[in-house]
């Protein structure tokens, strides 16, 4: 067999969840981007909860990246000067951001500021302490619902719809995040994209009664269910703790809808398991070269 027959070697099949990466530190920093405001805490990746509160800054605006990497640099160092702030050997800071992000370049900006095209974030972040991941605001929310709250130690396909000032989708399968679904961004009964008639804003904005509200997103999911067949939807964003209001007129899916466990925490928490998970796989794969 020739070298280039050679199977690649298993660990670059490795990807988060997998049993085969080495423990996570005990803690890391999770820092969510918002169009109003940017959170960030200290993480305990055992539990998935916040260790101690956690810190909000308004988002500047405009904000460009060069504005908001400001506010990141200053809750992370507020943050590290907690006495139970993560070593500095094993730092991990995830940061959430609302746009589509692969290997930390953002390549869409419908819900920031168009300045954000093509940034590449370890360029913009390189003089943080640490390492440093980002990824997308529903798929971290979506990561942390999937391995602490409504869909922990479960088997199968999961989906997260955040509904906020827009509408994001988290799909994870076993554990293992898919990134940036943005199906928010689907045409929904004549309407593109759908976040338009969807999202949480979309209700205030038009005031649509909760019952009404709850039928809009039941019709919405079966759409995605077409779609992207699930095992479970779990509803986020804020509008999540109003769960009552709304879910009772969600029926009629094959999937079950339940609210989400987190909350608002859930982007902080994602992003640190993800940035941990991002640390340890390039950990593994640089001891095999």
């Amino acid at each position: 067999m020739t070298t280039s027959d050679q199977p690649a070697p298993a660990v670059n099949a490795l990807g988060p969840a997998s049993t085969l990466l080495p423990e996570l530190p005990k803690r890391a920093i999770g820092i969510d981007v918002g169009g109003t405001g940017t959170k960030g805490g200290i993480v305990n990746l055992r539990k998935g909860t916040l260790t101690g509160k956690r810190l909000r800054i308004p988002t500047p605006q405009p904000a460009t990246p060069q504005a908001v990497a400001g506010v990141i640099a200053t809750i992370l160092d507020e943050l590290l000067s907690r006495e139970k702030a993560p070593s500095a050997k094993s730092l991990a800071v995830g940061v959430t951001l609302p746009g589509i992000v692969i290997d930390n370049v953002v390549l869409s900006a419908s819900n920031i500021d168009e300045s954000w095209l093509e940034c590449d974030t370890t360029e913009l972040l390189r003089d943080l302490p640490g390492r440093t991941s980002t990824l997308n605001d529903a798929d971290a929310a979506g990561l942390a619902e999937a391995r602490y709250g409504a869909g922990a130690n479960k088997p199968g396909t999961f989906m997260t719809v955040t509904l906020g000032t827009g509408v994001g989708t988290a799909i994870v399968h076993d554990g293992v995040l898919v990134p940036n679904s943005e199906l928010g961004h689907l045409e929904f009964e004549g309407v593109k994209p759908a976040e338009q008639k969807v999202s949480a804003a979309a209700r205030e904005r038009l005031e649509i009664p909760w019952d009404e509200y709850g039928d809009t997103l039941r019709r919405f999911l079966l759409h995605l269910e077409r779609i992207q067949p699930v095992k479970k939807f779990i509803i986020g964003g804020g509008i999540s703790k109003r769960s009552e209001d709304f879910l009772p007129f969600v029926t009629g899916l094959r999937a079950a809808v339940v609210p989400a466990q987190l909350t608002n925490n859930a982007g902080i928490v994602g992003a640190a398991l993800y940035a941990a998970e991002q640390a340890a796989l390039a950990e593994v794969r640089s001891s095999t070269h």
